[in-house]
């Protein structure tokens, strides 16, 4: 999820920048024990003296608003009394004079800061409040959208690991039984796999419908010697990231949980020796 939050706070970050039409803009994420938080997004600066700053709590303009949980402003920032000015030389390069720092509240907690800022003395009247304030609310119901996608997309994946523990389960018992009942096993893995999502497990290896191409097969081969992804890379002339792509796609043909179990069923449909 960092990744995300991260582009929404870039976009926030832009539209603050528009939004204000004050000349500088940029934010960061507030770390999960909410005692600081890192500049990671830059709108309008001259340099990169800002960026990877750390704020913490308490400390300059931002650590001041963290600290509050609510928006700060100076009018003149290396003269303002009202902040500690343990970042000022990490601001000066940029010549900041007006700055407004916002938190970016999601739940109980900040979850981000956004600054705007101007080179030159401005006031920062009721229109510049209210757009900053506006992107603000808006970034929060980004982050929000995206930390609840984060957490279905989790569950999901429980489910799914969940279902291939079973199916690899229901494949093992049906290798110690024959006639019928290793049969009715096997249409039950399958039906556990489309719960899952794998969109090959209608097939069965061994009913024909099931095919790997010369390369899968050839990693699967190594596999079956007990050959790691290295050794099978170096071996074929194949990056390690290919050879893990080759091998989880033979996995996802042959419907098995596991680099095991799909030697065993390739075995099983005659597309292994």
């Amino acid at each position: 999820m960092p990744s995300a939050v991260q582009a929404v706070l870039s976009r926030g970050v832009r539209e603050l920048h528009r939004a204000t039409a004050l000349p500088v803009a940029f934010g960061g994420i507030v770390c999960r024990d909410q005692r600081s938080f890192v500049i990671s997004q830059l709108s309008g600066a001259l340099t990169e003296s800002l960026l990877r700053l750390r704020v913490d709590l308490g400390s300059g303009l931002g650590g001041k608003a963290l600290a509050l949980a609510r928006p700060a402003a100076v009018s003149d920032y290396f003269n303002a009394d009202e902040i500690t000015h343990t970042y000022d030389r990490a601001v000066a390069p940029e010549r900041l004079h007006t700055a407004l720092a916002i938190p970016v509240r999601v739940g109980p907690a900040p979850a981000a800061m956004l600054y705007a800022a101007s080179r030159e003395p401005v006031v920062l009247g009721d229109r510049v409040l209210r757009s900053a304030v506006s992107v603000a609310r808006q970034v929060e119901r980004d982050i929000a959208v995206e930390r609840e996608v984060h957490r279905r997309l989790g569950a999901v994946a429980r489910e799914r690991t969940e279902l291939d523990q079973v199916r690899a389960e229901l494949d093992a018992i049906a290798g110690l039984v024959t006639g019928q009942a290793r049969d009715r096993l096997r249409a039950v893995s399958s039906r556990v796999g489309a719960l899952a999502g794998d969109g090959h497990a209608t097939g069965r290896p061994g009913d024909g419908t099931v095919s790997l191409t010369p390369r899968e097969t050839e990693v699967l081969a190594l596999v079956a010697r007990g050959e790691p992804n290295r050794a099978i890379g170096e071996e074929l002339g194949l990056l390690t990231n290919t050879v893990k792509a080759y091998l989880k796609s033979a996995m996802r043909k042959l419907g098995a949980a596991n680099r095991v179990q799909a030697v065993c069923r390739a075995r099983e449909a005659g597309l292994l020796d």
